[in-house]
């Protein structure tokens, strides 16, 4: 069937195509009919590319059968609309750069398109990337392909949405907070932060250590795959010139392997469906030998001021810089102007308080790595986030508490402030409204070889999440899979934000 080959991961349709048994062109032209049959409902992209996307895959065809192909012949690839290709026009979800053009290419994608990755599509972001859901003025809202009222996650949840639905087999994203990791969790997927330095980025975001350029997967060993093509030093970034790690693709023995599982990393509530999904998986790691305990963090709100400080510091700034003038105001979403708030509030005095705080946190986590391996927790908090949400009107709550709206929902950007130790999202279950739960594998510094063999042990010792019985369902759709949450109510959206609130 034709959604069989939409979903196979990067690595099967590879083998495939090595025996001649299927064909780059016959999974673009599948995942390309999925999107015409069914792109509308997930609003994923921002521009497609099929027909140089159909004459690489040729090409693509014609090198296995030379024996001439790259590590990622064929493979159909969506970049993120942040994400920079020289001559390509990059909007980062705003009206006032709807005619961007860049004249560079990110390190990350140039990597991926010279392994041979065909370069299909862009896909949706937030405006300038800030924030943990997917709509803009631009380009309108995203939805989550398991249940289209719910948002997929943000920043990269058009490239989380576009994997998780099947319309691409990988995707490129990016990472200042969690905007890969939450779309990861929310859609099924795997998404990896790697420890700061080890994926080269463009400057000047290269100079913050809170953001990290990364992939999305429907598999580990997707991510491990790319993780070995994307890392290593950059001549473009000086932050990256750590040596380069090549991680063998064999599964950590987690017999005997501790791991500390924190709930809430000191402070966060949690829904019932995403507590119980992470204490299953917690048992999982037990039954394949790991040592679970519960650890205890010292960590508290600060996280959010600590965070907030830095990105108002950094990103603030730069957005201040570029738009804060009368002509530009009122072209930017209200979670855009947010930012000109935290940069105006990012003193001095502030700056050097979130360094402290950030050593702090460092040394309560320093203490629990002292007698685990890795650290366990989920990504969310709650998967009831509308599609449209906006903080500036809208308010969240998790199991009946009342949570910052703007990071109090999910628990991905403590690690950013931290941002040496890597951190895997991977699927841990569903929630009660049909929408993917995700955990959180978070290594001690640099030890990014050790999460992604512990997560490869944990997928080859289970069966894929994203599967023929497990996977959305969309309009058009000719197979039995889940589809008990698929139906449209992305339009209510009083009842959307009710279902939040209650």
């Amino acid at each position: 069937m034709s959604e069989d080959l939409c979903y196979l991961d990067a690595c099967e349709a590879i083998g495939l195509f090595r025996k001649g048994e299927i064909s780059p062109v016959e999974i673009l032209r599948a995942q390309t009919d999925r999107i015409e049959s069914s792109g509308a409902a997930i609003n994923a992209f921002t521009a497609r590319h099929f027909e140089r996307a159909l004459q690489e895959a040729r090409q693509a065809e014609g090198a296995y059968r030379r024996g001439e192909a790259r590590p990622l012949e064929g493979i159909n690839t969506a970049i993120k609309d942040e994400t920079f290709i020289k001559g390509e026009i990059t909007t980062n979800g705003s009206r006032l750069m709807r005619d961007n053009c860049a004249d560079v290419t990110d390190p990350v994608p140039e990597r991926l398109l010279a392994a041979g990755a065909v370069f299909s599509g862009r896909t949706a972001t937030p405006e300038f990337s800030v924030a943990a859901f997917t709509w803009s003025d631009l380009w309108g809202v995203t939805r989550n392909p398991w249940n289209r009222a719910i948002t997929p996650g943000g920043s990269s949840g058009g490239s989380a949405a576009a994997v998780a639905a099947g319309f691409c087999t990988i995707a490129n994203g990016t990472d200042m907070g969690g905007s890969v990791r939450i779309p990861a969790s929310q859609c099924g997927l795997v998404g990896l932060k790697a420890s700061y330095g080890r994926v080269p980025e463009i400057p000047p975001y290269n100079v913050d250590p809170y953001v990290h350029h990364s992939v999305l997967t429907r598999s580990v060993r997707d991510t491990l795959l790319l993780y070995n093509l994307i890392a290593g030093p950059h001549p473009v970034d000086l932050m990256s010139q750590l040596p380069k790690e090549v991680v063998a693709p064999e599964p950590l023995d987690l017999r005997g392997i501790r791991i500390g599982l924190s709930l809430d990393l000191g402070f966060y509530p949690l829904e019932s469906d995403v507590r119980a999904n992470t204490l299953e998986f917690a048992d999982m790691l037990r039954r394949l030998g790991a040592e679970v305990d519960t650890v205890a963090l010292d960590w508290d709100e600060r996280c959010i001021r600590t965070a907030q400080i830095h990105q108002g510091a950094q990103m603030g700034h730069m957005l201040r810089q570029k738009f804060d003038h009368p002509e530009y105001r009122d072209q930017l979403t209200s979670y855009a102007r947010h930012y000109f708030a935290l940069s105006e509030q990012a003193t001095p005095e502030e700056i050097l308080w979130a360094h402290g705080y950030a050593q702090q946190m460092w040394e309560s986590l320093e203490r629990a790595f002292r007698d685990c391996d890795f650290l366990l927790c989920p990504t969310v908090c709650t998967t009831n986030v509308p599609a449209d949400f906006d903080y500036s009107r809208d308010q969240v709550s998790v199991d009946g508490q009342a949570v910052d709206p703007v990071k109090g929902w999910f628990m991905t950007y403590p690690f950013n402030t931290l941002s040496r130790c890597p951190v895997l999202s991977m699927p841990s279950g569903i929630a009660a409204n049909g929408v993917p739960t995700g955990v959180q594998l978070v290594g001690r510094p640099y030890a990014d070889s050790a999460v992604l063999r512990a997560a490869l042990a944990v997928e080859r010792a289970g069966q894929p999440f994203i599967r023929s019985d497990n996977r959305p369902a969309l309009p058009g759709d000719q197979w039995g899979g889940r589809k008990d949450h698929g139906k449209d109510r992305g339009q209510d959206h009083e009842k959307n934000r009710e279902r939040v609130e209650a």
